[in-house]
C-alpha cells in the first residue's frame, strides 16, 4: 500500500468523523472466465458453466475469507425478457467473526435414505410440529431424486404447519429449470394457508435444503435447526432458498450473482477503505484459482474490461445511520461535480459509453439541464432534518437513462429511497461508470479517488452551475488526452483540500485503457496516435432465442485520437484515407484531432448503406517538400504499420468535423 494512498484515507476518514458521517463502501467487480466463449460470457445472464465457476470461488471464499459462513443458492429476479430467472450464491456470516451456527452434534444414519427420514423427523421434533405433515412429490425432470416438502410458516412466536391432503397424481413438481422448492405445486395448497414450504430433495449422497421465506429471527433458528438436525458433518445440507433483509446489522453477505457476459460478485459493505481494498484482493486471489480474471483478450488483441462493471456503493452501517438523508446538499455537490469532470465519467468505465450505455451521465439523460438545476437548487435548499423523501422525489425522476430507467444512470438512486421498487428504500448511492480493471490496485485507487472526493465536498461544497457541453461532450472529452487534462484538474482539487492524491496509477489505467497504436518520430517532432471512446446509438429491440435483457447497439463506430507537438503541427498536413485533417491547439506544444471511423457493418446497424473505412491510413505531407509518411492500420490490426506508398490516390475533399466546437472528424461525412 502506497504511503500516499494510507494519508488520503486517513485524511477522509478524520473528515468524515469531524463531520459525524459513517460511509460505507460496497462494490460490483465483474469476471469472466480466461476464454469467455458462449452467450453467457457476451451478453445472457445464465447459461451453462456459470454456475460452476461462482460455486468454485465460492467455496475458496469460504475457506480464505469467511470460514465460519454458510452458503445459500437463492432464486433471482427473472427479468422481462429473459426464459429463467437469475440465482445468486450468497455467503452468510456473523459481523463479530462468531460462527453462525452452533457445533454440529448430528449422527450418521445406516443409509441415504435414512439420513433423508432422519432429518425429517429430527426438524419436526425441533421446531415443535407434528411429522406427519410431510408430502413426498416426484421430480419429472430426475425420477430417481426423492422429494419432500412440509408447509411451513412462523407467527407468534411459534412455527406452524398443515396437512396436505393432495392427490396422488398431482404429487409432483413442475419441469421448469431451477430447484425443487421453487416448482412446487403450491396453487393446490389447502385454503387459508399461507402458501410456503421446507423442500428436502435427495440427490445421490447430497440432500438439498429448500428454505422458505421469513424473517430474520425465524430464519436463523430454521437454520440452527436443520445444522443440529443433520445426519452427517461429511455430507453437508445444500442450502437454497430466500435470504431476509439483515434489519439488525449482524450479518456479512457476499454474493456471486448470474449477470450479462459476467459473474458479478456483490461485496459486503466495508466500513472503510482499507476494508475495501483487501476484500478486492482476496477477490481477485480466490478469482484466479477459480479460472476467472476480471479482463477480456482474445488472440493477441489488446486486453480490456470484464465487459462487466465495477460498480461503487456509497451506504451507511444502518438507515438510521445514513449521512445523506440530513445532508441533501452533499448529494446536490457530487451530482454536480461529477457533472463538471467528463474524465470521472469516461475514464473508468467500458469502452461502451453514452446515452445509451449502462451509466449515462446527466447531459444524456434525455432531460434538460435547466430541470436539473432547479431540482438541484431546490435539494440544496431543504430544511434541516431527515429529507430522504423529497431527496429522493426530486431526483429520482431526472436520474434515469432515455426511457427512463432509473437503474442506468451514471448516480444511480435507484437503491436510495423509491418505496415504489423491492429494493429501493437501502439509502444507497450507486456509481455506475466504473468497470472492473486486470489489477485490484487500480480498482482501489478509483475506490479511494471517490471516498476523497465525497470527503472533500463534504468539507468544501460545490455549487457551480451545470455546464453545457454541448457537442463538445462527444466531440471533445472522448478523446484521451482531453479527458486526461480534466482529470488533472480534478487531482488539483484534491490536492487544494489537503489529498496528495498521486497520478500514477491513474496514468497507468489511461494508458491501459487508451492504448497507443502508433508512434513516430522523436523528442523534437512526434505524432502518437491512440484509442479513444465512441458512443453507441441504440438500435430497435431484436428478439433472441432464450430471452435477453441486453440491448443491441451500432458498435461499428471506433475512433482514433491523433496527437501531434508542435514541429510536427507546423511541418506536415494531416490526412486520413487521403483526406485532410487539421489538428487543433490545445496546449502550446499540443494539436490534437479525433478521427471517427466505420470500422465494420454489422448486422443490424446504423446506415448500412455506408461501406467500412477501413483499413485505416495516415499520411504526414511536408508542407515544404520533403519525404512522404504513411501508415496503415488493417481491420483486425492493433497497431499502425509503415507503408512504402499511399492506397488512397487522386483528389478528396478535406474531412468534416461533426460541429465548429468538436475536435473530431467523422469519415462517414
Amino acid at each position: 500500500m502506497q504511503p500516499w494512498m494510507l494519508q488520503a484515507a486517513k485524511k477522509s476518514e478524520t473528515l468524515f468523523e469531524k463531520y459525524g458521517v459513517k460511509l460505507t463502501l460496497g462494490g460490483e467487480p465483474t469476471y469472466v472466465p480466461l476464454d469467455p466463449e458462449g452467450p453467457e460470457w457476451n451478453y445472457s445472464a445464465v447459461g451453462p458453466t456459470k454456475l460452476v465457476y461462482a460455486r468454485k470461488m465460492a467455496e475458496l471464499l469460504r475457506e480464505r475469507a469467511m470460514p465460519d459462513s454458510i452458503s445459500i443458492f437463492s432464486p433471482g429476479k427473472l427479468y422481462p425478457g429473459e426464459v429463467n430467472p437469475r440465482w445468486a450464491i450468497r455467503l452468510l456470516a456473523r459481523r463479530d467473526g462468531q460462527p453462525l451456527l452452533g457445533k454440529f452434534s448430528g449422527h450418521v444414519p445406516s443409509s441415504p435414505l435414512a439420513r433423508l427420514a432422519s432429518l425429517r423427523r429430527e426438524v419436526c421434533k425441533r421446531l415443535k410440529i407434528p411429522a406427519n405433515n410431510w408430502v413426498s412429490l416426484i421430480d419429472p425432470t430426475n425420477p430417481k431424486a426423492e422429494t419432500w416438502t412440509l408447509l411451513l410458516d412462523h407467527s407468534d412466536e411459534a412455527w406452524q404447519t398443515a396437512a396436505w391432503k393432495i392427490k396422488p397424481s398431482e404429487r409432483k413438481l413442475s419441469t421448469a429449470e431451477g430447484p425443487a422448492g421453487l416448482r412446487l405445486p403450491l396453487h393446490l395448497a389447502p385454503e387459508g394457508v399461507v402458501r410456503r414450504a421446507l423442500t428436502l430433495q435427495k440427490l445421490g449422497p447430497h440432500i438439498e435444503v429448500f428454505l422458505p421465506p421469513l424473517l430474520e429471527k425465524p430464519f436463523l433458528e430454521l437454520l440452527r435447526c436443520l445444522h443440529e438436525a443433520s445426519p452427517t458433518k461429511k455430507e453437508p445440507l445444500q442450502l437454497q432458498g430466500y435470504l431476509p433483509i439483515d434489519l439488525t446489522h449482524e450479518w456479512i453477505v457476499l454474493g456471486l450473482t448470474a449477470d450479462p457476459g459476467v459473474l458479478e460478485v456483490n461485496m459486503p459493505a466495508c466500513d472503510s477503505w482499507m476494508e475495501y481494498a483487501e476484500w478486492l484482493e482476496v477477490l481477485q486471489e480466490c478469482a484466479e484459482e477459480s479460472g476467472l480474471c476480471t479482463w477480456k483478450q482474445a488472440g493477441n488483441k489488446h486486453q480490456t474490461g470484464s465487459g462487466g462493471g465495477n460498480h461503487l456503493l456509497f451506504g451507511a452501517p444502518s438507515i438510521e445511520e445514513n449521512p445523506f438523508f440530513t445532508r441533501p446538499s452533499w448529494v446536490a455537490s457530487l451530482l454536480r461535480y461529477w457533472q463538471a469532470h467528463p474524465s470521472l465519467s469516461y475514464l473508468f468505465t467500458g469502452t461502451y459509453v453514452g446515452p445509451s450505455s449502462q451509466a449515462p451521465r446527466i447531459d444524456e439523460s434525455g432531460n434538460a439541464l435547466l430541470d436539473f438545476e432547479m431540482a438541484l437548487k431546490y435539494v440544496e435548499n431543504l430544511p434541516e432534518g431527515d429529507q430522504r423523501v423529497p431527496l429522493s422525489e426530486a431526483l429520482r425522476h431526472l436520474l434515469t437513462d432515455n426511457s427512463g430507467n432509473p437503474h442506468r444512470a451514471e448516480m444511480s438512486i435507484d437503491k436510495f429511497w423509491n418505496p415504489a421498487s423491492p429494493t429501493g428504500c437501502l439509502g444507497l448511492l450507486e456509481f455506475r461508470a466504473i468497470e472492473s480493471t486486470p489489477e485490484p490496485d487500480w480498482s482501489s485507487a478509483i475506490a479511494l479517488l471517490w471516498v476523497s472526493l465525497a470527503a472533500h465536498l463534504l468539507k468544501k461544497p460545490y455549487r457551480k452551475p451545470l455546464e453545457s457541453f454541448g457537442s463538445e461532450l462527444h466531440g471533445t472529452y472522448l478523446l484521451p488526452t482531453i479527458l486526461w487534462l480534466d482529470f488533472l484538474e480534478v487531482l488539483n482539487d484534491l490536492r487544494g483540500g489537503g489529498f496528495d492524491i498521486e497520478p500514477d496509477p491513474f496514468s497507468e489505467i489511461w494508458n491501459w485503457r487508451f492504448p497507443s497504436v502508433l508512434e513516430h518520430g522523436n523528442k523534437n517532432g512526434r505524432i502518437e496516435v491512440r484509442r479513444g471512446l465512441e458512443t453507441w446509438p441504440l438500435l430497435s429491440e431484436m428478439p433472441s432465442e432464450g430471452g435477453m435483457t441486453s440491448r443491441f447497439v451500432d458498435s461499428s463506430m471506433r475512433r482514433l485520437e491523433i496527437r501531434l507537438n508542435r514541429e510536427f503541427a507546423t511541418q506536415y498536413h494531416l490526412h486520413v484515407n487521403g483526406r485532410r485533417v487539421k489538428p487543433q491547439a490545445v496546449l502550446p506544444d499540443l494539436f490534437l484531432a479525433g478521427v471517427s471511423y466505420r470500422h465494420s457493418q454489422l448486422y443490424p446497424s446504423l446506415h448500412p448503406g455506408i461501406l467500412p473505412q477501413t483499413p485505416v491510413e495516415i499520411g504526414l505531407i511536408p508542407k515544404k517538400g520533403g519525404k512522404k509518411f504513411f501508415f496503415t492500420l488493417a481491420w483486425d490490426a492493433e497497431e499502425f504499420t509503415p507503408t512504402p506508398t499511399p492506397s488512397h490516390t487522386g483528389k478528396f475533399p478535406p474531412a468534416r468535423r461533426r460541429s465548429e466546437e468538436s475536435l473530431t472528424y467523422d469519415l462517414r461525412f
